[in-house]
């Protein structure tokens, strides 16, 4: 799972800086449980350029928190990355 074409939309190509695209499909594939065929990321700018990202899967469980230098995000933003077999889409909430 998530190991065939990647895509995503217009909204994370003009929102999410390339460096935040790139280290959420990595932390997917570090993932070392079976992985949902949804994930989903919360991203929220914190003090001092910085930004905390949650990812997390429905089944099996599975929550992870990390701190990374903020490259361009100003406001809170969820995505999901939903695979369906045949590639997988990375997207704002908001577009789904």
């Amino acid at each position: 799972m998530f190991d065939k074409d990647r895509y995503l939309t217009r909204g994370v190509s003009e929102e999410i800086p390339l460096e935040i695209q790139i280290l959420l499909w990595s932390m997917i594939v570090g993932i070392k449980i079976k992985k949902d065929y949804l994930q989903v990321f919360e991203i929220e700018p914190i003090k001092n350029r910085l930004l905390k990202i949650e990812h997390r899967q429905e089944i099996p469980k599975y929550k992870k928190g990390h701190v990374v230098v903020n490259t361009g995000i100003n406001s809170k933003v969820k995505i999901f990355v939903i695979d369906d077999g045949e590639y997988s889409t990375m997207m704002l909430s908001s577009e789904y």
